[in-house]
């Protein structure tokens, strides 16, 4: 049968596919338009599957606090591409998946993937993810997902751009220390909240380091532990929020101005997009030469 350019039109606006992909569903269905879709949906999870080994290291993270500030979630949403990830479709869909996370009682991602998005039509977070796969072309995937709960503090929360986000559990202290601290997280990246909090591993590995480091140096043996214990403690400072200089006052340790505020931090989470992900180095003369060989053979 024939198929009218607005019948294209219209499953083009439904699906967001291109003119002839919706022409080819529509010819293969005789113009059953809800049949053409679920055709389309079904093809679309093909297509995520062939694209779910693609590395997607680019993206956002989003995060969502509660009106009464006790409970916040915060997670990473991935594309292949910076491109796609100013996307609209894709931006729409990393704040869905954030506004999904808040509203359920989840605690991972892979939880997260069985709930109904947030604003859709009852599709789950992982169906409306491989809708969005056909749809854009590229792999895309909800990576991590926090959720916290606060028993004493308050959640105060700090985002940059849309690469890092931060969230923090204040008790005492007011909304705006509560910001001032999350951003100085999100710039300094310390790797907890005290000393004490570091593993002994970690400790153990840079004293062994540093002691290494005196003896190298020449330094008599008589003083190298007394050297190691003074990077030691440099060390701590420089890794842990307490310790840290503020970044608004350098002269001013954090853990003095939240003592000056009356205020502690219990703990806070520090998400940033693609940490961990090994990224693929593109060569572009290396793409362009393989290209031209296969075009030979």
């Amino acid at each position: 049968m024939a198929i009218s350019a607005a019948l294209v039109k219209e499953l083009r606006e439904r699906t967001g596919a291109g003119m002839m992909e919706c022409k080819k569903a529509l010819v293969e269905t005789d113009g059953n338009l809800d049949a053409a879709i679920e055709a389309m949906r079904k093809s679309g999870q093909a297509k995520a599957a062939k694209k779910a080994g693609r590395i997607a290291a680019e993206g956002v993270v989003e995060l969502r606090i509660a009106d009464d500030r006790k409970v916040a979630v915060i997670v990473e949403v991935n594309s292949e591409t910076d491109f796609v990830a100013k996307d609209a479709h894709f931006a729409s869909f990393a704040a869905a998946v954030a506004e999904t996370a808040l509203a359920s009682a989840v605690d991972d991602e892979a939880a997260l993937a069985a709930q109904p998005l947030a604003g859709g039509d009852g599709e789950s977070v992982e169906e409306a993810r491989q809708a969005l796969i056909a749809k854009i072309g590229e792999n895309v995937a909800v990576r991590r997902m926090h959720r916290l709960d606060a028993p004493t503090g308050t959640f105060h929360s700090y985002r940059h751009g849309v690469r890092i986000a931060v969230v923090v559990e204040l008790v005492g202290g007011d909304e705006d220390l509560g910001r001032d601290i999350a951003m100085h997280i999100a710039a300094s990246n310390p790797l907890c909240v005290a000393a004490e909090e570091v593993p002994a591993e970690t400790l153990e590995k840079e004293r062994e380091i540093f002691k290494a480091q005196a003896l190298e140096s020449g330094k008599p043996a008589t003083i190298v532990d007394k050297i190691t214990e003074g990077r030691m403690r440099k060390y701590l400072e420089e890794v842990t929020l307490l310790g840290q200089a503020f970044v608004k006052d350098p002269d001013t340790q954090v853990g003095e101005l939240l003592k000056a505020r009356g205020a502690e931090v219990k703990r806070f989470v520090r998400m940033e997009v693609g940490e961990g992900i090994e990224k693929k180095v593109e060569n572009f003369a290396e793409e362009v030469r393989a290209q031209a060989g296969q075009a030979e053979v």
